[in-house]
C-alpha cells in the first residue's frame, strides 16, 4: 500500500467522520461592566442642557424628557420627575464675564435681552464654540450640591447638546437596478455627485455627585445623517434618528449590560 494510498484513505474517513457529525448553536451571552459606579446611588435627576443649534427643536427639553423615558425603562435608578432646568440661562447669569466674551454687555448678567435671559434668535445662532462660554457652570460645585441636597442626593445628569443643520456635497455611492438582454435583473454600483442636506448632533452628558456637587464622569458623541437635497426630512425626526444611535452608550454608562451570540458546537 503505497504513502498516497493510505493519505487518501485517512482523508476519507476524515470526511466520513465529519458528515456524520451534527452542528448545534449554543446561546451566549458576554456581561459588559457600566462605565459609572452607580451602587451608592437609588435616585437619578436628567437636570437639563446647556443647548444651541436650531430653534426648530427644544433640545434641551426633548433630550431630557427622552432620557428620562429610557432610564425609566432600562435602569434600577428612580427617576426624579422634575422640571427641566433651562442650564443656557442659569449658566448665562453666572457668567459674570460673558459680555465682555461677546455679547457687549459688560459684567451684567441680566443685559443679554434685557430679563436675564438669551432671546430666541441668540440660542439659535450659538454654534459649539460658543457653548463653550457656558460650561463653566458644570465646575460650580456649590450649585449642583445644592440642587442635589433639594433632591435627596441623586446622580445628576447633565451637560450640553448641540443639534443644527447640515450640508455636504460630494460623490455618494447608489445601488442601480439594469436588466440583461435575457430580461435578469442585475443591481450594481454606481457613483455620482450628490448635494445632500442633514443635522449633526453632538452630545456632551456630564454625570455628577448631587452630595459633592462633583463631576463623575463626561461622555462625549457626535453623529450626523445626511439625506438627498429633495428629502425633506423634519428635523425633530433627525433628532430622534441620532439620539437613537446615542443611546446604547450612555445607558451603557449607568446598568450593566451584555452582548448576546450563539456558538457553534459539535456532537
Amino acid at each position: 500500500m503505497t504513502a498516497f494510498f493510505k493519505a487518501t484513505v485517512s482523508a476519507l474517513l476524515l470526511l466520513g467522520g465529519a458528515a456524520c457529525s451534527s452542528y448545534y448553536e449554543v446561546p451566549i451571552e458576554t456581561p459588559l461592566q457600566p462605565k459609572l459606579d452607580v451602587g451608592r446611588f437609588q435616585r437619578i435627576l436628567v437636570a437639563g442642557f446647556v443647548a444651541g443649534g436650531t430653534e426648530d427643536v427644544d433640545t434641551n427639553l426633548e433630550t431630557a424628557r427622552l432620557l428620562r423615558s429610557q432610564l425609566r425603562a432600562e435602569s434600577r435608578l428612580e427617576v426624579i420627575d422634575a422640571e427641566v432646568l433651562d442650564l443656557l440661562d442659569i449658566a448665562d447669569r453666572q457668567n459674570g464675564d460673558y459680555g465682555e466674551n461677546g455679547n457687549g454687555n459688560g459684567g451684567d448678567p441680566d443685559a443679554a435681552n434685557g430679563d436675564g435671559g438669551l432671546d430666541t434668535k441668540e440660542r439659535g445662532d450659538l454654534s459649539e464654540e460658543d457653548l463653550e462660554a457656558f460650561e463653566h457652570i458644570f465646575a460650580n460645585v456649590s450649585y449642583w450640591r445644592q440642587l442635589g441636597e433639594e433632591h435627596q442626593n441623586p446622580l445628576i445628569v447633565t451637560g450640553t447638546v448641540h443639534f443644527t443643520p447640515h450640508q455636504r456635497s460630494g460623490m455618494v455611492t447608489r445601488e442601480r437596478e439594469i436588466y440583461d438582454e435575457f430580461g435578469r435583473r442585475m443591481v450594481r454600483p454606481v457613483r455620482a455627485y450628490r448635494d445632500r442636506s442633514g443635522f449633526v448632533l453632538s452630545p456632551t452628558f456630564i454625570f455628577i455627585d448631587g452630595r459633592s456637587g462633583i463631576t463623575l464622569y463626561t461622555e462625549r458623541h457626535r453623529e450626523e445623517v445626511l439625506y438627498d437635497i429633495s428629502h425633506n426630512t423634519p428635523a425633530l425626526s433627525s433628532y430622534f434618528e441620532l439620539m437613537d444611535r446615542l443611546l446604547p452608550s450612555f445607558l451603557g454608562a449607568l446598568a450593566d449590560q451584555s452582548v448576546r451570540g450563539t456558538r457553534i458546537m459539535l456532537k
